[in-house]
């Protein structure tokens, strides 16, 4: 189960309206304890995605060669349908959290005009035992957000979001 507090969902949802129509990430730090993992900060990212070299087709297509069958679903990616988190970002947050006893518990993005449910690209790209949340914006607006991990054979399964009180705990 993921726990937020309110102060933390507001951020999130905020974050997710003011970079519409683009999808926006950042990265959930917090403490893990049994199948409970509780979010003390919650670390926005910028979008890190670029589009590949046009003579990338797979890439561009959204494709992955290591995964036969898939079919693009855009012609055109974009930030509108694809975000990337920087690896630099990630490894600040490792660093910075360590001296604070906190990790990554979890990588956030919206789904601009989209639900709040992963896509294949997330799925592939998903790493095992991160909470990814997903938050659809419609309209420039937050109108759902939900958990997911993967399971052992890699699909994502739903995950348990219990938002409480803010309790103490730094944004």
């Amino acid at each position: 189960m993921l726990y937020l507090t309110s102060p933390h969902l507001a951020m999130l949802r905020h974050h997710a309206a003011q970079t519409y129509p683009e999808e926006c990430c950042g990265l959930l730090l917090g403490t893990l304890g049994g199948d409970r993992k509780q979010c003390h900060e919650i670390l926005p990212t910028a979008n890190a995605w670029v589009p590949p070299e046009e003579g990338d087709r797979t890439a561009a297509l959204g494709l992955d060669p290591g995964y036969p069958g898939q079919t693009p679903n855009h012609r055109n990616p974009s930030r509108r349908d694809r975000f990337a988190i920087d690896p630099r970002d990630l490894l600040q947050a490792q660093r910075d959290g360590r001296h604070r006893k906190l990790v990554i518990i979890g990588i956030y993005h919206s789904h601009p005009d989209h639900p709040a449910q992963p896509s294949e690209r997330d799925r592939v790209a998903a790493w095992p035992h991160y909470s990814y949340l997903i938050l659809s914006v419609s309209q420039g607006n937050t109108v759902d957000y939900r958990s997911w991990i993967l399971n052992d054979r890699h699909q994502f399964q739903s995950e348990a979001v219990i938002v409480t009180p803010d309790q103490g705990h730094g944004l």
